[in-house]
């Protein structure tokens, strides 16, 4: 498809509101304003104008986000921080009849720009609400690091639900991969808070203690499931880095060959079921095409 066509559709299905990434996102800052200029010069109009303006704007915002060459940085925490802000994009997500929440600080651990989760009795989470094609960007890296683990802890326990680091991945809601009933609810869900819950999650997790590499069940739900990456603290002070099938992985744990447009992306570090303490750190979080 050529640059022009490109940039026609893009305009045409209106692709701008933050984050939809499109099948082009691999195309070039050269060939966006090249085929922006085209249109401008041959097809004068006052509201093609406004377009025009409107989609280097967008453009250069995603450019500076990380959008751009088949990678995404969706989690840009090595960003020099704010005192007092979170990162661009990112808000915190608390739980109703949780009263404690974890802290989260956007700051450098040396010379490492990350976020800092501190967790005495508490649980929140931070998340990005973002849309992506996990079959465009099936791939996700990111970087952790934990200062120790709550040994009572038990992720198959409701009373032990405790971790001190968690990377979620959410999956927006498609009324033909539930029953009637689950739609019915669903339904609900959206006429109380406005929008459709996540159909699925995958968790990946720093457990205190579990066998690395399984693939459990969440307590709590069977749409969440944990992917167990890394557990205990033999490797606690130290960053690891952290890289994932996203399709293999959601087809492992649904046995579904259908995954679902990814709705969003979270980190957790929480105690609040066990009372223990915890303290984390979390680096870049990155979206990408294996190809």
């Amino acid at each position: 498809m050529s640059d022009f066509c490109i940039v026609a559709e893009l305009i045409k299905t209106q692709i701008f509101r933050d984050p939809v990434i499109p099948a082009y996102a691999g195309m070039s800052e050269q060939g966006i304003f090249r085929s922006l200029h085209y249109l401008r010069v041959h097809h004068r109009s006052p509201v093609l104008e406004i377009i025009v303006l409107f989609f280097i704007t967008v453009f250069l915002s995603y450019s500076s986000t990380g959008w751009a060459g088949g990678r995404m940085v969706v989690g840009n925490f090595s960003a020099k921080p704010q005192d007092g802000v979170y990162p661009d994009h990112w808000e915190l997500l608390v739980f109703d009849g949780i009263d404690e929440h974890t802290v989260y600080t956007h700051l450098f651990d040396g010379d490492i720009g990350s976020v800092q989760a501190t967790s005495r009795g508490s649980s929140s989470g931070l998340v990005r609400k973002i849309d992506i094609d996990p079959k465009l960007y099936s791939t996700i890296t990111f970087r952790w690091k934990i200062q120790d683990i709550e040994e009572s802890a038990d992720l198959t326990r409701k009373q032990g639900d405790d971790a001190p680091a968690r990377v979620y991945v959410t999956f927006a809601y498609d009324s033909a991969q539930v029953s009637w009933w689950e739609m019915v609810k669903f339904e609900a869900v959206k006429l109380f808070y406005g929008e459709y819950p996540p159909i699925a999650s995958l968790v990946y997790v720093w457990a205190s203690q579990a066998e690395k590499g399984v693939i459990m069940e969440s307590p709590y739900t069977s749409r969440v499931k944990i992917v167990v990456l890394e557990s205990g603290a033999e490797k606690k002070g130290q960053w690891l880095s952290e890289k994932r099938n996203i399709l293999a992985d959601y087809r492992a744990a649904f046995g579904s060959e259908d995954v679902p447009m990814i709705y969003g992306v979270a980190i957790m570090t929480d105690t609040d079921n066990t009372g223990g303490q915890a303290v984390a750190w979390y680096g870049d979080i990155v979206f990408s095409d294996p190809h």
